[in-house]
């Protein structure tokens, strides 16, 4: 699991630089040159870094939704 301080950098990013360091990460572990301790470290990174994606989409796909008087849900 990633540490705390992974984790407060990760949600710092925007969405487009976390995609940003997903690719560095991705190029990295692809390249055969790191350990496996390095690549787990950077697979840990990588997956805090997609849950923060995931949360920073999900809350602007909330926003774009606005519920009626009536209670149905309209598309902002």
């Amino acid at each position: 699991m990633a540490d705390t301080a992974t984790q407060k950098a990760a949600e710092e990013l925007t969405v487009e630089e976390s995609f940003s360091r997903l690719d560095k990460l991705v190029q990295q572990m692809e390249g055969g040159t790191i350990s496996l301790e390095e690549s787990f470290q950077l697979y840990a990174e990588g997956m805090q870094l997609l849950k923060h994606c995931s949360e920073r989409i999900d809350l602007v796909e909330k926003k774009m939704l606005q519920i009626s008087e009536d209670g149905k849900l309209i598309e902002f």
